[in-house]
């Protein structure tokens, strides 16, 4: 079987579990195998991954999961995993995936790929496909242990609802004890999506001229219900918080959309943004090298067309 840990945040199931779901059960598919999907800890909304392909739903509750430390949830993961026998091992790419996948692979004396982009094949074989090199090429490797564990890239897939929801299954299993206290966790409070999980960004550069512009890129974000973003040299002069920055050097993203304002597009930053389904950018230097690399581009002053662009995107929303 397949089995899928689904993350949570305050209690709910976020975007990255519902994808990571909706990909094991199209890898259980293919391979004539049920998905079964597990929750450390609180998940209100659990029942609803049976919409997005789950067959059955593991739940653990205990207050060891209050707190995310990668030693006690790789553990619950890999003794679940072995306690139902799967043999594919499916995580999110997010900051805990990444802390998770090698110590999971570790108990289960597993080959373990990251950032997995699509499906895998499954017919000779069980081979995946990830970007390498900042994603200017793509690998396909295969995973010959009997145990396979993988983690999703965020947006490689579409959401689609092939079920329906179902009933969620107490499960307990011996857990390890926390090494670690965490006295307090400050988070921010934001109503849109995370950078990593955002279908739309709206992203600055230095052709803002200064913090105090960057009002306009907020009042488009707004319109069009995006996460803002920014280049590293915003970051580093402190326009915006580092949380924001994406590129090499930053947060990689894959959004469906991503528009680029007054940035340049040196490689470093194209390196993280580069898998966007679709690149929109605003820039007065018609020699920017991001233009290279846009679907659409408009060569203009961005203080005179982004306002102009966030009025009209208003105007179809009323």
């Amino acid at each position: 079987m397949v089995l899928v840990f689904v993350e949570t945040e305050n209690g709910k199931v976020r975007k990255a579990g519902l994808e990571a779901v909706h990909f094991g059960y199209l890898t259980s598919q293919k391979m004539g195998l049920p998905c079964h999907a597990l929750i450390l800890g609180e998940g209100a909304d659990a029942s609803s991954l049976g919409l997005y392909g789950a067959t059955t739903v593991h739940q653990i509750s205990s207050n060891h999961f209050n707190r995310f430390d990668n030693q006690v949830f790789s553990d619950a993961i890999a003794k679940v995993a072995q306690h139902l026998a799967a043999s594919v091992v499916v995580l999110s790419h997010s900051a805990n995936g990444k802390s998770l996948i090698g110590q999971v692979a570790y108990h289960l004396g597993a080959g373990s790929v990251s950032a997995v982009i699509e499906i895998p094949e499954t017919e000779n074989g069980f081979i995946v496909k990830k970007g390498v090199f900042s994603s200017k090429a793509l690998v396909k490797m295969e995973i010959t242990s009997p145990i396979k564990v993988i983690s999703v890239q965020g947006n490689a897939i579409q959401l689609n609802v092939v079920g329906t929801e179902i009933t969620v299954k107490p499960l307990e299993i011996p857990l390890v004890d926390p090494k670690i206290d965490v006295i307090s966790v400050d988070k921010l409070q934001s109503n849109v999506a995370p950078l990593p999980e955002a279908e739309r960004v709206v992203s600055g550069g230095r052709g803002l001229k200064g913090p105090e512009n960057w009002g306009i890129l907020e009042d488009l974000a707004q319109a069009l219900n995006a996460t803002t973003a920014c280049s590293r040299p915003v970051a580093d002069s402190d326009w915006r918080p580092h949380h924001e920055h994406v590129g090499q050097t930053g947060i990689a993203i894959r959004p469906n959309l991503y528009i680029a304002i007054g940035i340049s597009g040196a490689i470093q930053h194209l390196a993280g943004v580069n898998n966007s389904k679709t690149i929109v950018v605003i820039n007065k230097d018609p020699e920017a090298p991001f233009f290279k690399a846009a679907n659409y581009g408009v060569v203009g002053d961005l203080f005179e067309v982004v306002p102009r662009l966030t009025a009209a995107i208003k105007s179809l929303n009323e």
